[in-house]
């Protein structure tokens, strides 16, 4: 089992730039769909991006296209997002999440589709 843990929120300006890493532990990444959701207070968690297995495919919520880009290194065991031109609206919790998947291609989008979490990392955006 994959276990998950996230780093680099923290409070930023708006307009500017974090970069999220997620650490992953128990079994290589390589095997995994990784993805980002994020929930803000009040919200239901939603969707930022998606990676497949080996990086060829990216998916991106049409509220942060053109401003987040989501990557990953297999052999550090690692998934980054990196996040530019922040909004106050970006404020959330940011979790990273792993699907056990056999597509080389697929990037899931639907937070039911992976059982692996980790804890989150707050983003605050201030105006």
């Amino acid at each position: 089992q994959v276990r998950l843990a996230e780093s680099g929120g923290g409070l930023v300006q708006a307009g500017g730039s974090l970069r999220l890493s997620c650490a992953a532990s128990g079994r290589t990444l390589r095997w995994y769909a990784m993805a980002w959701f994020r929930q803000a207070p009040g919200k239901e968690r939603e969707f930022v991006s998606a990676i497949s297995r080996i990086g060829g495919s990216t998916a991106y919520s049409d509220s942060v296209k053109g401003r987040f880009t989501i990557s990953r290194d297999n052999a550090r065991n690692m998934a980054y997002l990196q996040m530019n031109s922040l909004k106050p609206e970006d404020t959330a919790v940011y979790y990273c999440a792993a699907d056990l998947i056999d597509s080389v291609a697929a990037v899931p989008q639907y937070d039911g589709e992976y059982p692996y979490w980790g804890q989150g990392t707050q983003v605050t955006v201030s105006s």
